[in-house]
């Protein structure tokens, strides 16, 4: 199969870019599973953007620029807040709804970190909302074509260039590749690298470890912001507690009831994720106890439920009504701010490669990514990333500037293979997740990571090795990503030797003012 653009996922960065690129060639969506099925569709938040009367591109800007905990690239940044408005217009074109007040304005809601109301939102579903506004414009758009069930196994390069991917179809078996002018990597990030997560089972990391094997600079992973508040339940998967629920009034307390947020943070329940993360981990270390809770008892019920009418129904599935009990929560690994390097146009190092949404590092978040930008970075740039393929597609491919922490990094090369059974892909998944949970987590030592480099080093050459010598599943497949996206978060770790915003180690409690706009990056060996 060849056409002229090719986008590996379908979620919301996929999607944008697809549309765009339609009326200049035949377009290609590739997802593994439903076209449907991305981390979009489980955003629950919103969507920041600067739209209210009280509200600026600048104070957006300084916003983001603070959560980024000085390491944002400042020319990305006003890209992403002076486009921002004009995109999610677009999309209120294409017909997303999003909630009104009573006078029909946009009903703007505040997320921590912000400091103006800005953050659209359709109930507590809004990733879901924007994602079948795309689908929709997309079934309506000629030359778009949604390949269902493929499974991206790896790029396919021609005298450097990326022209095309390698495939497995997952209800036959077959494999093959699918050839095209340019690929888009909208894949999304990697959560499922953790033991605990709020990403669906599809966040393994695919085209970030895709991109690493094929050459190209990975930046910043060693910044994995944990979501504060996930649904602490033994029977209840991960699900994420929106931090809008925080910005409607929502208190964060200890099992005996006190509110502990004013002691680490005058923003309290409204600063930022990594700080509540860090001061939830705290309080548990400090009591022992599983969870603290999250209690909206002192809104109004009828509110809350039209609110938040998605997790009120979850939480009550589980015999938690959250009008009348807080929320138990616990902290869980929630969104990549690093990846893929990408330049202002979504330009990969690797000619006619390019990366939109979670699985790009654009520069925009920083240390730290501020609440409901992710769905705006995916927009905006992805549309920038259409415009080049369609009319600068034959420009040399970008470089990032000379970083002080620079790390070399590669791929992994076979070593004795494990026994290549169903069950031994997954242990060696869950061995992964347990490491990183264990030894890279919300809190770090040197030591620690240096455990879990070593073992995850012989672990993915193991599963290289196994992988390479059994017929390839999807199982096989993700295992394989998992462990390099791993590693690359452990090697970005150990390279910077501060805390910074998401990447706290208690070797170097400080930031250095070195390390101030100087991203990690991992660059081909």
């Amino acid at each position: 199969m060849e056409y002229d653009f090719l986008v590996l996922g379908s979620g919301m960065a996929g999607l944008t870019f697809a549309l765009n690129a339609a009326p200049h060639g035949t377009v290609a969506i590739l997802t593994k599973k439903q076209r449907s099925e991305s981390n979009t569709n489980y955003a629950q938040g919103g969507i920041a953007a600067a739209m209210g009367a009280d509200d600026s591109w600048e104070l957006h800007l300084h916003d983001t620029l603070i959560a980024g905990a000085g390491l944002c690239e400042r020319e990305a940044v006003e890209v992403l807040v002076r486009e921002g408005p004009r995109m999610v217009q677009w999309l209120i074109e294409l017909g997303a709804q999003f909630d009104r007040n009573p006078d029909g304005s946009l009903a703007l809601g505040r997320e921590g970190g912000h400091t103006r109301n800005r953050i659209l939102h359709a109930a507590d579903h809004t990733g879901y909302e924007i994602e079948r506004t795309l689908l929709i414009a997309a079934r309506k758009t000629p030359h778009i074509t949604v390949l269902e069930h493929y499974q991206a196994l790896d790029l396919v390069l021609q005298d450097g260039a990326c022209v095309g991917v390698r495939v497995l179809d997952t209800l036959t078996g077959d494999l093959f590749e699918i050839r095209a002018r340019a690929v888009l990597l909208a894949t999304g990030g990697c959560g499922q690298v953790y033991l605990h997560t709020s990403n669906p089972p599809i966040a393994t990391g695919d085209g970030i470890a895709m991109a690493w094997r094929a050459g190209a600079v990975i930046a910043n992973m060693e910044f994995i912001q944990f979501h504060p508040t996930t649904l602490y339940h033994t029977d209840a998967p991960s699900f994420l507690i929106s931090e809008a629920v925080r910005g409607e009034g929502g208190l964060l307390k200890r099992r005996d009831g006190y509110r502990f947020m004013p002691d680490y943070d005058p923003r309290a329940e409204l600063a930022p994720r990594d700080i509540v993360a860090r001061a939830i981990d705290a309080e548990l270390k400090k009591t022992g106890d599983p969870c603290v809770y999250l209690d909206i008892t002192h809104l109004d019920a009828d509110f809350i439920q039209r609110r938040f009418p998605t997790i009120y129904q979850t939480c009550l599935q589980y015999g938690i009504d959250i009008t009348r009990e807080p929320i138990p929560v616990v902290p869980a690994a929630h969104y990549t701010c690093g990846g893929v390097w990408t330049d202002l146009h979504g330009r990969t190092t690797i000619p006619r490669l390019y990366a939109c949404g979670e699985v790009a590092y654009t520069g925009v978040h920083g240390a730290n990514r501020l609440a409901s930008n992710s769905l705006l970075e995916a927009l905006v740039f992805a549309e920038r990333a259409a415009i080049h393929a369609t009319t600068r597609l034959d420009e040399p491919p970008p470089q990032p500037k000379p970083s002080c922490i620079t790390a070399h990094l590669a791929p992994p090369t076979p070593a004795p293979t494990l026994d290549a059974h169903a069950d031994n892909w997954d242990a060696a998944r869950l061995r992964i997740r347990q490491l990183m949970h264990k030894r890279v987590g919300i809190v770090r030592t040197v030591a620690r990571l240096q455990e879990a480099f070593c073992a995850l080093e012989t672990l993915a050459a193991q599963l290289e090795a196994a992988y390479r010598q059994t017929p390839i599943t999807v199982d096989s497949c993700e295992a394989r990503n998992l462990a390099a996206c791993a590693l690359l978060i452990t090697q970005s770790a150990l390279a910077r030797k501060e805390s910074r915003g998401l990447h706290y180690v208690l070797d170097y409690p400080e930031s250095r003012d070195e390390y101030a706009v100087c991203p990690t990056l991992i660059t081909p060996v």
